[in-house]
């Protein structure tokens, strides 16, 4: 058995290596260490081995667990999951980002309860790169790029790029492809809003991180390589 110190380590070299076999810089990609379902007990073991961004996908469950950490503060927390526009109320105080915004609704529902002293709460805005039925997020790119120009006018919240979850194959090459989608909206909607602001490509998990690395991922969530495998 590894822990969790251990398996980070080596998850930090192997994204090291990736970034140094794309020709990217060092650093290039943050790593978001996947925490849901996770105790709060390994959630600490995580921060005592240095990792501070964490994703979780269910909005309650992560607000009581976070709740109970004496170093709350330091922690950046996401929300990679699907929110629904009445649970948007449990968003400010507790997420930093939400990565998973696929329609305007969602995002005005976490303007309106944003404090006005409040910092902004960061957006990503997910793409189905893929084309499958169980994903979420937006299938034509216009429509992403359209409610993003709408969406970047809201107090409280800002955008700063987009979040993408690849196929579920084997198949290299075809996840790949869609990585190579996937960055094409990213340059697009940099096009559209300023590279200053949309600097976030968020793709690759535990299985193809590598492969999103190289396709120009800029920020990989990573759950089993750092957890262990669910039971």
């Amino acid at each position: 058995m590894h822990s969790i110190e251990e398996r980070l380590r080596s998850v930090r070299g192997s994204i090291a290596l990736a970034e140094k076999a794309a020709g990217r810089e060092p650093g290039a990609v943050e790593l978001i260490a996947v925490s849901k379902t996770q105790p709060v007990e390994r959630i600490r073991d995580a921060i005592l081995a240095g990792q501070l961004r964490f994703g979780e996908n269910r909005v309650q469950e992560a607000v009581e667990k976070f709740a109970l950490l004496e170093s709350r503060a330091q922690v950046e927390l996401h929300l990679i999951g699907h929110l629904q526009s009445n649970k948007a109320k449990l968003v400010p105080g507790t997420f930093t980002w939400v990565d998973s915004i696929d329609a305007q609704k969602t995002a005005k529902a976490i303007s309106q309860r944003v404090g006005h002293e409040a910092p902004p709460v960061s957006l990503l805005l997910q793409f189905d790169c893929s084309g499958e039925e169980s994903k979420s997020g937006y299938r034509n790119e216009d429509e992403l790029c359209g409610d993003a120009e709408e969406i970047s006018a809201l107090p409280g919240v800002q955008i700063r790029g987009v979040m993408t979850i690849g196929p579920n194959s084997n198949d290299e090459g075809e996840v790949e492809r869609a990585f190579e989608r996937t960055y094409r909206v990213y340059e697009t909607l940099q096009r559209r809003l300023g590279e200053e602001s949309i600097d976030v490509l968020s793709m690759g998990m535990s299985a193809d991180y590598e492969l999103a690395i190289r396709c120009g991922s800029t920020q990989v969530r990573l759950g089993s390589a750092i957890f262990g495998a669910r039971g």
